[in-house]
């Protein structure tokens, strides 16, 4: 642990591994402009923050955790339930959400290491699979709710319920700006038709220049037409400095949601480095990838980044890229630094509705259809606990809804037993 480097320099000295990395990474870091920012938004956090947790949280955790692969940094499922979290105790997008999510960060980071160094690795194996399908099924559902705002192109109440906010743009449809619906269609009608050609240009990116293009277009050809919101422009590449609020008042509030974060960052990134481990015949210790990703959220918390996990787009990507080693994910959070020191002032021409569509194209990956049917057709055990878990993602908090999904499952694993 004390030398991360020790355990790659053999696999360094093989012929191409060096390039092969470099050329993963660089793939890594365009695919993450676009997501880290929407991303962001999903947390209801400025744009950068997204993009600062694919950095030092990256390095760290790749360096110091098990997976050869796996690559840290926003998620969709941490984003959403960021979001979920934070909300309740403070305005979305306010100084002080922005403290409480960096706090967050830190806590998060500091469990997922204690839980690694007593070596509790294992209990994740407990929480059973149909809870996280449930779940990621659920959030996408989530995920659609928090962007009707963007996607209408007018402005629905925060904090309200998902049928409250479905009433809310129902009501609001005679305002929708049709630059801003077309703008979303034609990010996502892109993301979809490129995919086939993913390795060759991320489709991620290609739908988000054609989109903001599409929407830039609008306003030019047509000057009475309304202006679509857009993001804000980035203070910077590189992250600021700030310090988690370890107050009492601050850990008593942030206890449960701090809970409930751990267990899903570590759910998540567990459940990818064991399928990347399983694919490329590697041997994955829980507990060191506890403390690596403990101390990437760590190390992030004071470098401007919200809670980061395993990604299952970007692990994707670096696999397929061709990634070797941890050096890839390393060069992608430094290659990301440089891309954004010559193209971070353009982000302000990036309409919120482009970032919608990106979402929505997020939003049905999430949903493992698949895996539902499986469940439902040969594990009617499962059946009960995947229902619950879903149900109570899209009327109750989060946290409640993990709960409520471990205790179902368990009573159903009892009732099962003759």
């Amino acid at each position: 642990m004390l030398n991360p480097f020790a355990r790659w320099l053999p696999a360094w000295r093989e012929p191409g591994t060096v390039r092969a990395d470099l050329m993963a990474g660089l793939t890594g870091a365009v695919v993450v402009l676009p997501q880290g920012m929407a991303f962001a938004t999903l947390a209801g956090l400025p744009p950068q923050y997204g993009l600062y947790a694919a950095m030092l949280p990256c390095i760290v955790a790749a360096l110091f955790g098990s997976s050869r692969l796996m690559v840290t940094g926003p998620a969709n499922a941490i984003s959403l339930t960021t979001m979920a979290l934070i909300a309740p105790l403070a305005a979305v997008g306010s100084p002080e959400y922005v403290r409480l999510v960096l706090t967050l960060s830190f806590l998060v980071g500091a469990m997922q290491v204690l839980l690694g160094l007593a070596r509790a690795g294992t209990l994740v194996d407990k929480v059973p699979h149909s809870v996280i399908v449930g779940f990621t099924t659920g959030a996408a559902i989530l995920i659609v709710n928090s962007q009707l705002g963007n996607l209408l192109g007018v402005t629905l109440p925060r904090g309200t319920s998902v049928w409250s906010n479905v009433g809310n743009a129902v009501a609001a449809a005679g305002q929708a700006l049709w630059p801003a619906l077309l703008a979303a269609g034609v990010t996502v009608a892109a993301a979809v038709a490129w995919k086939p050609l993913n390795r060759v240009v991320p489709a991620m990116l290609v739908a988000v220049v054609t989109g903001t293009v599409v929407a830039a277009l609008c306003e030019w050809l047509l000057p009475g037409s309304p202006r679509l919101a857009r993001v804000a422009a980035l203070p910077g590449a590189l992250p600021a400095l700030s310090a988690p609020d370890l107050s009492v008042d601050t850990i008593r509030s942030l206890f449960g949601a701090t809970l409930v974060m751990t267990l899903l960052a570590l759910t998540e990134a567990v459940a990818i480095a064991k399928a990347v481990a399983l694919r490329h015949g590697d041997t994955l210790d829980g507990n060191r990838e506890f403390i690596g990703q403990g101390l990437g959220n760590l190390v992030g918390s004071f470098f401007s980044a919200m809670p980061s996990s395993g990604s299952f787009n970007r692990s994707g990507v670096n696999v397929e890229a061709g990634a070797r080693t941890p050096l890839a994910a390393v060069s992608a959070s430094l290659m990301l630094v440089v891309i954004l020191l010559f193209v971070g002032e353009w982000a302000q021409w990036l309409p919120l509705a482009v970032i919608a569509g990106l979402l929505l194209v997020v939003a049905w990956g999430l949903i493992d259809r698949r895996e539902i049917v499986r469940i439902w057709r040969e594990h009617p055990v499962e059946r009960l606990p995947l229902a619950v878990t879903l149900v109570c993602t899209v009327t109750l908090s989060l946290e409640w809804a993990i709960l409520l999904g471990i205790t179902s499952g368990l009573l159903a694993q009892r009732m099962a037993r003759p």
